[in-house]
């Protein structure tokens, strides 16, 4: 039987352990405090490491600043903190909080990000934040780090239970820049942990911190995986200068560029290109048969033979090509640079249906244009889009977002379009994968998440990551162009009757979203259904007519078929689109100190703790920490409560985990659960109302559900 941990993983010891198996003749012993640690010989590491080794005053290439080595040691700290479900959030809340598998996570998101390691570490394919630009009136996380008593009494400002405070980085700051990239960095080495091998990164910022930002993620995410820097053109100036600036940037980082494949195309239109190229070492001259039948779009009568073309040239080695009716009236065997040798083979001699090309392009077509040369046929799925972007103005985003919410002024100063987000979504992510926004904001992101999963029946996931900040403090620290956006954000909130915190309005817009998103979808069937009557009624006027035009009839008779499936694609769509979202919110362990430190623990207190855990935390809460320690239990796993002889019970993905955190439990109720068979099944300590029951715990689940694995905290 396993005792739950209840805390993530001290990353500093992970990295120990991967350095304790890589180099086990490097590990030594030293005394801190009087204790004997297990620790990494410095020296002996270097004689084993062939590259050698930079220390000391030797001059490297490096980007370093004042706080960056306390900023390093916060990314690998481990945190006690956990995630707090919270209901009422849904108006159908019971079977959307159960089912639904979106996150929105409320709290400082570097914590956030380190509970999120423990279970979707690796599992991430796009990452897309809007962090704040440190323009001087912006406000940015001020981490806890290890600061003496001095330096604590003269940081001038409120800090939270966890020493973090959200404060306004004013350029006459000292460390204006350094703050900045402290507070970025263990933010983006969560991040790329977090990332699938073959995930990606869109960081928004303008001008202010473009270059300290590329040098961050150069290092973090190393150079060589740099995709590209996008120049998003917004079409109206931000600020009058010595050059009216018309754009911002956006980051785009892979963890291993390697694992990138071609994006997808937004259109998947039908195109033609060239199959032949001039002869040359990539493309050598080859000889192919072109059988009679074969398109070829020369007027008829047409004969060509011999070579034909000057730099980009072929040459019919044996029979003519003769045109006749737009097809070749004989076989004929050409020698050109041809770029797609097998495939031409595959189509005019093989299985047609499966031929793509070597991005996994649908071909649909080889043809010989009116010279002879041979083109290619294909419906685009993947293309090399732009750096330079438009995704319309912010404008045309604040205005997206004040229709969504009936309003005359955006809440938010800078929101980001949908249209931008939903190009990196369709561009690079799959139909079931996750999506990640720590800067969550105006929840843009999972805005466009809808949109995408409306358009092609993709389950694609999201998870929200937003800092409860304060709205009245920020207006009363706001300057200019915030001033207005805070207002309306304040009068709105009050109107829907909620706290004046931003993670409120990000929540709304979900909500609101989600229903647009399906009275989309409605208003198109309902569209599609009226073409298909108007359809069936042009057929029966034509049919009924003297002399019917039956190629008439036969052509609205293919587009209702057309329309047919669209209309039960996009109905399947608007079934099953998930458009919920899970409330989680950051908060302290559900356990008392002396859980995690019961040497501390004297004599004169044991009365005093009946239990260890807190007496404000609920079983949903328990489940909630408890999941991140098993495998295949994601916060999003679906959830449904049973009763077992008047005791709640969890019952996590099925079977997968079945939990129960009751007082007073009895061998019934244990013996209903293993019967359960649950790959894992957890309890309380203290759910047992005496030694023998727990004892006979492993008894009863050895002889009900051998193969369990039994978890008590």
């Amino acid at each position: 039987m396993d005792r739950l941990k209840m805390q993530t993983p001290n990353m500093a010891e992970e990295n120990f352990k991967k350095l304790k198996e890589l180099f086990p003749e490097a590990v030594t012993e030293v005394e801190v405090d009087g204790v004997i640690k297990p620790a990494i010989d410095k020296d002996v590491l270097q004689q084993l490491i062939s590259n050698e080794v930079v220390e000391g005053p030797k001059e490297r290439y490096q980007f370093t600043w004042p706080g960056k080595h306390e900023a390093m040691l916060l990314a690998g700290k481990p945190t006690k903190n956990t995630l707090r479900p919270v209901k009422g959030e849904n108006p159908i809340d019971d079977a959307c909080f159960n089912n639904t598998e979106n996150l929105y996570i409320e709290g400082d998101n570097l914590e956030v990000l380190k509970i999120l390691e423990t279970k979707y570490a690796g599992k991430i394919k796009m990452i897309y934040i809007d962090p704040p630009y440190n323009t001087g009136n912006d406000f940015i996380y001020k981490d806890k780090f290890d600061t003496s008593k001095q330096e604590y009494l003269e940081d001038n400002g409120e800090r939270d239970d966890e020493g973090n405070r959200l404060v306004k980085n004013m350029e006459s700051n000292g460390r204006f820049h350094s703050d900045w990239l402290s507070m970025m960095y263990p933010r983006l080495i969560k991040a790329r942990n977090l990332l699938s091998d073959d995930g990606v990164i869109f960081i928004s910022i303008n001008d202010k911190e473009i270059s300290s930002l590329k040098l961050l993620c150069d290092e973090i995410f190393g150079h060589n995986n740099h995709i590209a820097t996008l120049i998003w053109d917004k079409n109206v100036s931000a600020q009058a200068g010595i050059y009216k600036v018309y754009h911002e940037y956006i980051l785009v980082f892979a963890k291993h560029i390697k694992e990138i494949k071609c994006p997808h195309s937004l259109n998947n239109e039908e195109f033609v290109a060239a199959a032949v190229k001039k002869i040359s070492g990539r493309h050598p001259a080859s000889k192919f048969t072109f059988p009679k039948g074969t398109r070829f779009e020369a007027p008829d009568d047409t004969i060509l033979v011999g070579k034909i073309g000057d730099t980009i040239s072929i040459n019919i080695v044996e029979g003519r090509m003769i045109a006749k009716n737009h097809k070749l009236v004989e076989d004929v065997v050409v020698e050109a640079g041809y770029t797609q040798a097998n495939q031409m083979k595959q189509y005019f001699y093989g299985d047609r249906e499966t031929l793509v090309d070597s991005n996994g392009q649908k071909i649909t077509e080889f043809f010989l244009n009116s010279t002879g040369k041979v083109q290619i046929k294909k419906i685009r799925s993947v293309e090399a889009p732009q750096t330079t972007c438009n995704f319309g103005t912010q404008a045309s985003a604040s205005l997206e977002l004040m229709n969504l919410f009936n309003l005359t002024e955006s809440p938010f100063s800078s929101p980001k379009p949908t249209k931008m987000l939903l190009d990196f979504i369709l561009r690079f992510t799959e139909p079931n994968d996750t999506v990640l926004d720590f800067f969550s904001g105006s929840s843009t992101t999972a805005h466009s998440i809808f949109q995408s999963n409306a358009k092609d029946d993709g389950k694609r996931k999201f998870i929200m990551v937003q800092i409860p900040e304060d709205i009245d403090e920020s207006l009363s620290q706001a300057q200019k162009d915030a001033v207005n956006p805070c207002k309306c954000a304040i009068k709105l909130l009050d109107k829907l009757n909620k706290p004046h915190y931003i993670t409120e309005i990000g929540k709304e817009r979900i909500r609101r979203a989600g229903i647009k998103v399906k009275d989309d979808l409605r208003l198109e069937i309902s569209n599609i259904s009226n073409e298909i009557k108007h359809l069936n009624e042009k057929i029966k006027d034509e049919k009924s007519s003297l002399s019917p035009n039956l190629e008439k009839v036969e052509e609205f008779e293919e587009k209702i078929n057309e329309l047919s499936d669209k209309e039960i694609f996009k109905q399947t769509i608007l079934d099953n689109i998930d458009v919920g979202f899970r409330v989680l919110r950051l908060d302290s362990s559900n356990m008392k100190d002396v859980f995690y430190r019961p040497r501390d623990l004297k004599k004169d207190d044991l009365l005093s703790y009946t239990s260890n855990i807190k007496e404000d935390r609920n079983q949903l809460d328990l489940l909630f920490q408890a999941m991140p320690e098993i495998a295949g239990a994601d916060y999003d796993a679906k959830i449904e409560e049973v009763s077992v002889f008047d005791k709640k019970v969890f019952k996590v993905n099925k079977n997968y985990i079945v939990a129960c955190f009751e007082e007073n439990l009895n061998e019934e109720v244990i013996k209903k659960i293993a019967k359960m068979k649950p790959y894992h099944a957890i309890f309380r300590d203290s759910g047992f109302p005496n030694d023998s029951l727990l004892s006979n715990l492993e008894q009863i689940f050895r002889f009900e559900s051998p193969d369990t694995e039994l978890k008590v905290l």
